[in-house]
């Protein structure tokens, strides 16, 4: 982080934009009890960024194959939704309204449509099972869903439907179930489409639920506040300047930043990356139907692209189709992955392959509203195992078992304080007490700090795997597995995948008598579960599963034995 005359320290540049009366000026305040650094000018609440959107007018928001919508016509479609929310579902401010549907442009709608009634929006993976999104529904209380086809035939198969309000649907043919067309709902002429319902917002009023998987079975619902959004909106925009005034060298981007979108709307990343900060910052979005490499090319060619966001598989599949393809991509200036580990020469393999972008690597989770540290450039390239430096805002500990620092360039558990941390998790006091410790997040990512403040996730705590950026709880799996009545034992493992970073495998012990084979039980956990949380391969352990005095399976050993012996059943 030395000077150089062109170059100033990482220091300087915070201290210089962080200044008093500053756009990113910092404060403290007492957040539920404890205190914390904040963002001076964050805004309020949710809804006063979706006004402060109008005056972006005429310029498009939304790109979607032909469609096109502009930041004005997005506004008047969530205005119209968010008083047909009030007034003819009768959702009340602080109810709950569940989004289920893949990426399209009503996703957006809904999300802020929903926000502006002053209700909870609480986004569902799209890929979950029916009985998997019944959970979504029946855990968060929501009154409302607005959702696709596909979703809706999911639902309408549950006891979950018939405790609706009402369902909104989104691009549906022909459905099972009753549903209201969102697109009469924000039709041109429908009232309320020029001013939000009249609400009162506290800045730590809820604002969304977000799933996340975890240790202990069940998805956790991650209770998300209208300060933790705001500080993230203010958070993704100073990384970005922040990286632009340490690297001179990068191209300036001129004019409307075009952002594509290539990650599900359903997770923080693509929610809170495209649905708030491109609103918040006047860029356009351009969606895609479905992950391609050659048609992200196609898009970036076509639409001007100025950044890419994603996990570290597709920036690598997009380097490869971009050396099979003659494609214009000029207009990128920024391209940053997170999510999942990366390769350990992705970093120069970017700066190779597109030596006018600014490449970068950051690294958060859906407890810290998206982003949390990020670093760019020939530092990125430099140290291609760091996930970089944090925002001002955020506090960084590596702490031993015991909740104490350990000695110097040592790994630890990684805490986290700021504006940004969840409140907890919905109607689990005791996880979110264990969590959330004096307003410190106990992450469950092993780390170190080094001596210039970059910070390395190395391993994990959590018994989680991620595959592709998707998160996928152990033990989840390991349930559905003991649900076949010829698993006596189970145990879920991450297998190391060259795109993915890890796919999912198992270990299972047979009850003594019984014969099962491999194709079953995978067809068994499919109907329990989203196809993505299906072992890609199973082993069939012949003894019992090995553990420690405390009971607790040894899976590094067993993840050692099956990828050293791949015959072992």
């Amino acid at each position: 982080m030395t000077a150089t005359p062109s170059r100033p320290t990482l220091a300087e540049i915070d201290a210089w934009m962080t200044a008093p009366g500053s756009q990113f000026e910092i404060g403290h305040e007492i957040v539920r009890g404890n205190p914390v650094r904040v963002w001076t000018n964050a805004a309020h609440d949710l809804p006063a960024i979706l006004e402060a959107s109008r005056q972006h007018g005429d310029a498009e928001y939304i790109v979607f194959d032909d469609e096109r919508i502009t930041f004005a016509e997005h506004y008047r479609r969530a205005a119209c939704l968010a008083h047909s929310l009030v007034d003819r579902f009768g959702v009340r401010q602080g109810e709950r309204v569940a989004i289920a549907m893949r990426n399209y442009p009503e996703w957006f709608v809904a999300f802020w449509g929903v926000i502006a009634a002053g209700a909870v929006a609480v986004p569902l993976n799209a890929w979950w099972s029916g009985a998997e999104l019944a959970y979504g529904l029946e855990d968060s209380g929501a009154v409302v869903v607005i959702a696709d086809n596909e979703r809706i035939e999911r639902i309408a198969q549950t006891e979950a439907a018939g405790d609706l309000r009402g369902i909104i649907s989104v691009r549906t043919t022909d459905v099972t179930v009753p549903c209201t067309p969102l697109a009469t709902l924000v039709a041109p002429g429908q009232p309320g489409g020029h001013s939000l319902p009249a609400r009162a917002y506290e800045r730590d009023d809820v604002a969304t639920i977000f799933y996340t998987s975890g240790t202990t079975g069940r998805p956790k619902g991650a209770i998300g506040t209208h300060r933790n959004m705001c500080s993230t909106q203010l958070c993704i925009a100073y990384i970005g300047m922040r990286a632009a005034a340490w690297h001179p060298e990068a191209l300036p981007i001129e004019g409307q930043a075009v952002t594509m979108l290539c990650v599900p709307l359903f997770h923080v990343t693509g929610c809170h990356g495209a649905v708030l900060g491109s609103l918040a910052a006047g860029s356009k979005v351009v969606m895609m139907h479905r992950w391609d490499p050659q048609v992200a090319l196609e898009l970036i060619e076509r639409e001007r692209v100025t950044t890419f966001n994603g996990v570290p598989a597709m920036a690598l599949q997009m380097l490869d189709a971009l050396g099979r393809n003659d494609r214009d991509v000029s207009s990128l200036r920024r391209l940053s992955s997170g999510g999942a580990p990366a390769a350990d020469d992705q970093a120069r393999w970017l700066r190779d392959a597109l030596p006018h972008v600014l490449s970068g690597n950051a690294w958060g989770m859906t407890e810290t509203s998206q982003i949390v540290t990020a670093i760019y450039g020939d530092d990125y390239a430099e140290h291609p195992a760091s996930c970089g430096y944090p925002a001002p805002v955020d506090e960084l500990r590596i702490v031993d078992p015991d909740d104490l620092p350990p000695p110097a360039a040592e790994i630890g558990e990684i805490v986290v304080r700021g504006p940004n941390i969840v409140a907890g998790y919905w109607n689990k006091p005791e996880a979110t007490a264990s969590t959330i410790v004096d307003g410190w997040l106990h992450t469950g990512d092993l780390g170190r700090i080094d001596s210039d403040g970059r910070l390395y996730v190395v391993d994990r705590i959590k018994d989680v795997i991620s595959r592709g950026g998707e998160k996928i709880g152990s033990v989840e799996v390991e349930s559905a597995l003991h649900d076949h009545p010829a698993v006596a034992d189970a145990a879920v493992i991450g297998l190391p995948h060259p795109v993915l970073g890890e796919e999912v495998g198992a270990v299972v012990r047979l009850w003594d008598g019984q014969q099962v084979g491999e194709a079953e039980l995978r067809e068994h956990v499919a109907a329990r579960l989203a196809s993505f949380k299906v072992p890609v391969r199973i082993w069939f352990w012949p003894a019992e599963l090995p553990r420690n005095p405390a009971g607790k399976i040894l899976k590094r050993d067993l993840r050692d034995a099956v990828l050293t012996r791949p015959a072992l059943d």
